[in-house]
Order: structure tokens, then C-alpha cells, then sequence
């Protein structure tokens, strides 16, 4: 980020109450020009006044070196310039201070106060000065000269320096201004820079949330049952041959589905992947956290498992050995794809938990169709002391998972142990 106007002034800062050396060079320059033309002056003024000529001098030049502090102090400034104007000497000073004066941020009552009182003073001298040199006979012009030569001498010192003053000082504060409004736009657009990164960040742990969360749903599942398929093909591989077949064909058909789903989900992430790095090179850093929750909402868009595959999914957990009931309530009807893949998800990851922790217990599944909303059940009974279990790893993510889908849609999810000794997990999501 650049520097703001007032680090750059306070980075390049002159002495005392100069905000630039350069400043300062000039008006020092200004007020030696000033002092030697004052000294000059002095000696006319001493000669008439009838006072030594370096009374005069020293006078002059201690009047002309006022305008050193025109930047601190321009009101003295002008308030000597008008003071010694009797005297015939200060011209540069009083054209100086008067331009300093207008440009500095005084209110317009003083600026008009005293370029009033110095045109006032300048009109007075010229017209005393030149009706004595007319009546000395220095110049042979008619009477109407004199407040002429008055008028035109104190309106041509005192309007320009002002008129020039009023307008430098304009545009010195529009200069302003548009720099600090340059500044606060810089600092807002940092500001939104930050907040987009921030954004860009939550977008990405939300998709690398998702993507853990599809990653377990279909590799749990599908892995689950081919652990106990492959248990169930070394209990009964020398009693029931046959059997033992059936097993090995579904172990087959079981990774080959979860290959095939892990597959279309890695090709959804890589042309992602490829298309955001395509477009970090022209998008601006404002709309990185729109490109990125756009990523991430993306592959949920896609095509995903729905409600009339629950049957299938039911009957794949009976072909593993699970004693397993379902039964749909309401009318069966159309929802949005989101919807349907929640709930397809909440019944998978509830029968893939019974394969883990309640290897052949009896399992109720229950779909109702509401009016405005869809809701579902999976239940099991206690397992049998007997039943043997495939010994399946339980990572502690699949109720997370559940729940988060489900209040993602704005539904609720409840789960927990039954008083018969069971488990049981609901869920309700709005239908729209």
C-alpha cells in the first residue's frame, strides 16, 4: 500500500514549520528579496522622516524580513506590509502576503478586512504622492490623473495577489481532498481484498469439508459391505461353496461400484481444480471468494444418488447378511436434488454405522412423505451375542457427516441410543 498524503509529508519534512525544504529555500529567498528592497526603500523614507540614513536601512530590512514567516504567521505579515505602506516600501511583501493570506484557510471576513485596509492605504499613498509630484511639477497631466493613477495602482497590488491566492488555495484543498479520498479508497479496497481472502478461505475448508464428507459416504459404505461379504465368504467358503461364490461375486461388484464413485467424484475435483487455475490469472482478487464458494457448491450440483435408490441400497445391506425392513409412508414424489441426496446419504451412513457397531441386528428403515417436508428413521435392535462381527474401523465423522447435511438444508438431526438397547437416527428436512 502506498504512503498516505500526510506520511509522505511527514517522510520529506523541512525545519521548523516548513513541510518541505523546498519550502523553506523559498521563502527565505523571498524574504532576502524582500529585506534588500525594504533597505533600499529606507533611504528615501529616512531622508524625508529627516532621520540617518541607517536608521532607515536597518528599519527596511528588519520590516522586509517579516515575510519569512508568511506561511506561519501571514496575517502579521500583512498587517505589516499595510503599516509601513506610508513609508513607500514593502511592494513585494504586501503582494506576497496577501497571495499567502487568500491561499491559507482564514475566514473570508479577514481576508476582506485586510485587503480592504491594504488597497484602502495604497490608494491614500499613490494619491498623496502623485498630487505632490503633480504640484511640484514632475507631471504636467490634467487633475483627473490623480485618482486614476490611485485607484489603478491599489486595485492592480491588492486583486491579483488576492484573486490568484483564492484560487491556489482552491485547488490546493480540491488536491486534498481527492487525496484522502484516493487514500480511503485504497484502505477500502484493501479492506475488501482481506475480506475476500477471508471469504476465499471459508470457502475452501467448506469444500474440503465437503469433499471429506462425500469421501467417507462413498467409500464407507461400499467398503463396509465388502469387509462383511469377505467375513461372511471365509465362514462359509469350505461349508457352502456356492454360497461362498454369491459372497465373492458382491465383494466384486461392491468395489467395482466403489471405484466407479470414487472415479466420477476425482474427475469432478480435477476439472474444478483446472478450471479455477485457468481463472486466477484474469479474475480480480475481489472476486476470489465468489469464485471459490461457486467451486464449492459445484460438484454438489451434479448428479448424486436420490430416494428411489434407497431400495437398492436396503437390499444391498440384506445381501451382506442384515436382517433389514423398509417402509415408506406418504406419497412418493419428486424434491430437489439436494434434498434427495441428503437423505439418501443419512440412510446409507445409518446402515453402514449397524455393519460396524450391530453386526446382525434387526434394522428398521422408515421414509415418510410430508407435506412440507421429508423425514426418515433408521433403527436398529440390540445386537445378538452371537453374531459375529467383521471387526469394521470407526473413524467418529459419519453422525458429524449426517448432521451437517441435514442442517445445511435447514432440517434437524437426532440421534442416539434407544431404551431397548438399540440405536437410532432421524432426521427431517424441509421439502423445499
Amino acid at each position: 500500500m502506498t504512503a498516505t498524503g500526510e506520511d509522505h509529508v511527514t517522510a520529506r519534512g523541512g525545519p521548523w514549520w516548513w513541510a518541505r525544504r523546498r519550502s523553506a529555500v523559498f521563502d527565505v529567498s523571498l524574504a532576502v528579496a524582500s529585506a534588500l528592497e525594504c533597505g533600499f526603500e529606507g533611504i528615501p523614507f529616512a531622508r524625508d522622516a529627516g532621520i540617518p540614513l541607517a536608521a532607515g536601512v536597518v528599519f527596511g530590512l528588519l520590516a522586509g524580513s517579516v515575510l519569512l514567516v508568511r506561511r506561519r504567521w501571514p496575517i502579521a505579515v500583512v498587517l505589516v506590509s499595510i503599516a509601513i505602506t506610508p513609508a513607500e516600501m514593502g511592494f513585494l511583501m504586501g503582494v506576497v502576503g496577501l497571495y499567502t493570506l487568500a491561499a491559507c484557510e482564514v475566514p473570508r471576513r479577514i481576508l476582506a478586512s485586510l485587503a480592504g485596509m491594504s488597497l484602502l492605504g495604497t490608494l491614500i499613498v499613490t494619491f498623496v504622492k502623485t498630487r505632490q509630484d503633480m504640484s511640484r511639477g514632475d507631471l504636467d497631466i490634467g487633475d483627473w490623473f490623480v485618482p486614476f493613477a490611485a485607484i489603478t495602482m491599489s486595485v492592480g497590488f491588492t486583486a491579483p495577489p488576492v484573486l490568484l491566492g483564492l484560487y491556489v488555495g482552491a485547488r490546493r484543498r480540491l488536491m486534498e481532498s481527492l487525496r484522502e479520498r484516493a487514500d480511503d479508497l485504497e484502505r477500502e479496497l484493501q479492506l475488501l481484498a482481506e475480506r475476500a481472502e477471508e471469504r476465499a478461505e471459508w470457502a475452501r475448508n467448506e469444500e474440503r469439508t465437503r469433499i471429506a464428507r462425500e469421501m467417507h459416504d462413498v467409500v464407507a459404505h461400499r467398503v463396509s459391505l465388502m469387509v462383511v461379504h469377505a467375513a461372511a465368504l471365509q465362514a462359509v467358503a469350505r461349508k457352502d461353496p456356492e454360497k461362498a461364490v454369491r459372497n465373492a461375486a458382491l465383494v466384486g461388484d461392491m468395489g467395482r461400484q466403489a471405484l466407479t464413485e470414487l472415479r466420477e467424484m476425482l474427475g469432478v475435483l480435477r476439472s474444478g481444480g483446472d478450471e479455477r487455475r485457468e481463472r486466477a490469472a484474469s479474475v480480480p482478487l475481489a472476486a476470489v471468494g465468489a469464485a471459490a464458494a461457486a467451486a464449492a457448491s459445484r460438484a454438489a450440483d451434479d448428479e448424486g444418488p436420490c430416494l428411489a435408490e434407497i431400495e437398492e441400497l436396503v437390499g444391498q445391506s440384506a445381501a451382506a447378511g442384515m436382517v433389514v425392513a423398509l417402509s415408506v409412508e406418504g406419497d412418493e414424489r419428486s424434491y430437489a436434488p439436494e434434498v434427495e441426496q441428503t437423505a439418501y446419504r443419512v440412510v446409507q451412513e445409518a446402515l453402514t454405522n449397524v455393519h460396524k457397531h450391530a453386526a446382525g441386528a434387526k434394522t428398521y428403515v422408515r421414509l415418510a412423505h410430508r407435506v412440507s417436508e421429508i423425514a426418515m428413521q433408521v433403527e436398529n435392535e440390540p445386537p445378538e451375542e452371537a453374531a459375529s462381527s467383521a471387526r469394521l474401523p470407526s473413524g467418529g465423522n459419519g453422525l458429524v457427516g449426517m448432521k451437517e447435511r441435514v442442517s445445511a438444508l435447514g432440517g434437524v438431526f437426532v440421534s442416539g441410543p434407544t431404551d431397548a438397547g438399540g440405536f437410532r437416527v432421524s432426521a427431517v428436512i424441509p421439502a423445499s
